[in-house]
């Protein structure tokens, strides 16, 4: 539907030969490239200015052409508007035709509209997630202005539970142009500047554009029609609410989001993803009970969606309710049963009601379906050792190694060494443990008691001094086994 990824060769000739001559770091030469860029981008971006019903005017944002007659835009631009006209970087305007397709929760609207062939060339989307550091620019075109320029980087790409991913940018973004392109250095767009005022704080981020491909075009409709459903809408009204929650997410700020997502379920009462939020920011702030009849809420809404019951697992694990957190977690892997957190969530929930052999299968089942999953083999092998299953324990912890070699996991391999016998590899385990960290006191302890199996008491000796002098609880039980 649209162009997805045309590569540019000058501008791949321009960047490589920048990246050469800079040493492989768009630094000063990358600064330079800027111009040029945005000169190619300008034509794309458009001013929107949108009119009530006697031709006053409502709001003015930005967009960009994603086909020849097709402009992206945030949806809060055209909220309320009656006729919706775009203005091009040369100075001409041409009227919006109407909406083909509107994303809610994504702050997103498609516009149907009609210019001279060549006068605004499609920006090109690509879909993959950018990288952190990215270098980006804001191209935006706020009606009045000759055009507005910002570039910064991609600080951070971050995955909200139940919706999706939001892009965390550097670049300021003015008043006036949300709705502007997000494109990395070759001119791609990467996502959907977005300028939320909430509370009396400006939060700026972008929309990954991976978004705009999954939009579902319907027949074109008027802004009068539009804007007439959506006064009758709950859902609309709620959407809204539901945009600046997630905005909220996006700076870990679980308080204020929690308040965006309670107004949209107020709003409307049916809206299954804003319950579903509501729980995950209840969650987040400790406000179990409140997650949890939220969350509750969400899979009554919604009994077909895994996510829902892995929050009510979440948070009926954290109330200490185990066994109504392993049906929840279990519904959840039968609607998704490639969860791999599901799986090792129900480990541990199986694991406070001693149910050890099904804990174990469990993570086994996250660690097929993750292969680097080190916090499963750590509960895996932590199950096979409490069951004294020793060889197998080894074999876990062998393979968090791999994934996680610090203080803890020499320990754990330690502590199975020595109870296979192999007194000599566990020696070694327990050097590394300590050398990791020096502090790992339990550690010290395993080390002292690997000495004296050994026959070396005064290693043993230097152990039990050193926990000692650090008034370690641990220092009591080496001393009863150098002095039996």
């Amino acid at each position: 539907m649209f162009p997805l990824i045309p590569v540019m060769k000058r501008a791949v000739k321009t960047i490589f030969l920048l990246m050469i001559l800079g040493g492989g770091a768009f630094g000063v030469g990358a600064q330079d490239f800027l111009p040029e860029l945005v000169k190619r981008i300008k034509p794309s971006a458009v001013a929107i200015e949108t009119f009530d019903a006697k031709g006053n005017t409502l709001s003015r944002g930005s967009g960009f052409f994603v086909e020849s007659d097709k402009v992206i835009t945030n949806r809060h631009v055209i909220e309320k508007s009656n006729r919706v006209e775009i203005h091009l970087i040369n100075g001409k305007k041409f009227p919006v035709k109407g909406v083909l397709a509107v994303d809610g929760e994504g702050d997103l609207a498609l516009l149907q509209v009609d210019v001279p062939e060549g006068m605004a060339p499609p920006l090109p989307i690509v879909q993959r997630v950018p990288l952190e550091g990215e270098s980006i620019v804001v191209v935006g075109n706020p009606y009045g202005l000759e055009g507005s320029v910002s570039n910064g980087i991609v600080s951070a790409v971050r995955e909200i539970s139940g919706y999706g991913k939001i892009i965390q940018i550097t670049a300021p973004i003015s008043p006036g142009s949300s709705g502007s392109p997000v494109v990395n250095m070759l001119g791609q767009v990467i996502g959907i500047a977005t300028l939320q005022a909430a509370e009396g704080q400006s939060l700026n981020f972008a929309v990954p554009s991976e978004r705009i491909a999954q939009l579902k075009i319907g027949e074109l409709q008027s802004f009068t029609t539009l804007n007439s459903e959506t006064q009758k809408n709950k859902r609309a009204a709620a959407q809204s609410f539901y945009s600046q929650g997630l905005a909220q997410l996006s700076r870990d700020d679980y308080a204020r989001a929690a308040a965006f997502f309670e107004k949209a379920t107020e709003t409307d009462p049916n809206y299954a993803e804003a319950w579903y939020q509501t729980g995950f920011s209840y969650g987040m702030l400790g406000r179990h009970a409140e997650a949890l009849k939220a969350s509750r809420q969400a899979a009554k809404l919604r009994p077909e969606w895994a996510a829902t019951y892995v929050n009510i697992g979440a948070s009926s694990y954290a109330l200490g309710q185990y066994k109504d957190a392993v049906e929840a977690y279990r519904q959840a892997i039968r609607l998704d049963d490639d969860n791999a957190d599901a799986q090792f969530a129900l480990g541990l929930s199986l694991g406070r009601l001693n149910r050890t052999d099904e804990e174990i299968l469990a993570y086994k089942r996250a660690v097929a379906l993750k292969p680097d999953y080190a916090g499963a083999f750590e509960q895996l092998g932590a199950a096979y050792y409490r069951q004294k299953r020793y060889p197998e324990a080894l074999g876990a912890f062998e393979q968090l190694k791999t994934y996680k070699p610090d203080a803890k996991t020499y320990n754990y391999l330690g502590e199975c060494y020595f109870e296979l016998g192999r007194t000599e590899d566990a020696l070694d385990a327990f050097n590394n443990a300590v050398a990791y960290n020096p502090d790992f006191e339990k550690a010290r302890y395993n080390l002292g008691r690997t000495y004296i199996k050994l026959g070396d008491r005064d290693s043993a000796s230097v152990q039990y001094e050193m926990l000692r002098g650090a008034k370690s609880d641990w220092a009591d039980k080496l001393y009863v086994l150098l002095n039996p």
